[in-house]
């Protein structure tokens, strides 16, 4: 075997590593964002009927609410998912670019899960705060 074979095997691993990397981070953005539109879409729709029981009917309320939550939402995850894009991994086999991506991908699973939490959260005591009646005449005589 020359030099120029032993070069080629070489560059041939190279190439194959960076092939690996791109893969793995285009699949990476795609499944993640995929996810993460799901996700809001799904908390938009069914959000929106929470926020109205929560702000008593008050639609434009429950409305700007909901839009201005599925914005951070998608500010939050959308950051991450661009942060968590950088490797320093070789990814020399296919198998390391997908065990990369799992996790990746799984923790972008568990933010999306938390803040699925959080704003269930946040919905509920503002439900409870808005089912308890107004205060008439606070401080009054």
């Amino acid at each position: 075997m020359g030099v120029s074979s032993e070069l080629n095997v070489f560059n041939s691993k190279r190439e194959e590593q960076f092939m690996n990397v791109v893969v793995c981070y285009a699949s990476y953005l795609i499944i993640s964002i995929i996810l993460t539109v799901w996700v809001a879409k799904t908390l938009y729709r069914s959000g929106r009927i929470f926020l109205l029981d929560a702000f008593r009917g008050n639609a434009d309320l429950a409305d700007s609410v909901n839009h201005l939550l599925i914005v951070g939402f998608y500010l939050i995850n959308v950051g991450y998912i661009a942060l968590a894009l950088k490797t320093t991994s070789a990814l020399a086999t296919f198998r390391q670019a997908i065990e990369l991506e799992s996790t990746k991908i799984g923790v972008v699973l568990l933010i999306l899960g938390g803040m699925h939490f959080f704003n269930i959260l946040v919905l509920a005591k503002m439900r409870k705060r808005g089912s308890m009646p107004y205060a008439s005449g606070m401080g009054g005589a």
